[in-house]
């Protein structure tokens, strides 16, 4: 399960684009707390330190408890806004949680023992269609990743989402179709496949 992250955050005073400039010339990110049936709640939060969480990988993925007023708010991060030439984080969002609550997260996923995909070993080449996966999760139970086994894979086969094992308390978010993950093509097939697409493109222009 993702780890939970603490982050200390103030109270924002005055609300508008001039006070949001400010904060960010003094090192600080605006960001809100909304959801749980509760008026939302305007803050600032350090860019240092939302930078490094940031850089965990999994920010997006949990529990954040945004610390304001001596008070603990347990929360979601649903979205992050960067400057879109310095990639510096312009303003954050966080959904209030409650305890009971479920949430929709997009997790990573991951492969394992391609070394004993016999596909693979002969030459063949997994093709991912979907690094993540929207799954809807108890908040108290979001998984960090979720680990696809190839096991006996040969070329052709193709990994859906019918074939995975989701982690107690997680369902796909998408429910009205078997969709795929991923597939293990031979490389000639990957490379006509990208052939193809190349000269679709190029005859769309």
């Amino acid at each position: 399960m993702s780890d939970t992250l603490t982050l200390p955050a103030e109270t924002r005073e005055r609300a508008g684009k001039g006070a949001s400039r400010a904060l960010r010339r003094e090192g600080r990110v605006p960001a809100v707390v909304y959801g749980g049936k509760e008026e939302p709640l305007s803050i600032h939060v350090e860019e240092k330190e939302l930078r490094r969480q940031l850089g965990t990988g999994h920010f997006m993925n949990s529990i954040v408890l945004v610390e304001v007023g001596g008070k603990q708010v347990r929360t979601l991060p649903k979205d992050v806004a960067f400057h879109p030439v310095s990639d510096r984080p312009l303003h954050v969002d966080f959904l209030r949680l409650s305890r009971d609550a479920k949430v929709e997260v997009a997790v990573p996923v991951i492969f394992t023992n391609e070394e004993d995909s016999p596909g693979l070993k002969r030459g063949g080449v997994l093709n991912i269609v979907r690094h993540e996966l929207e799954l809807v999760c108890d908040a108290d139970k979001i998984p960090e990743e979720i680990a696809i086994d190839v096991t006996g894979r040969e070329v052709g086969d193709s990994i859906h989402i019918s074939h995975v094992v989701l982690p107690a308390g997680s369902e796909s978010a998408i429910t009205d179709r078997d969709f795929t993950i991923a597939t293990i093509v031979a490389p000639s097939a990957l490379k006509r496949a990208d052939g193809e697409a190349a000269a679709d493109e190029a005859a769309g222009e």
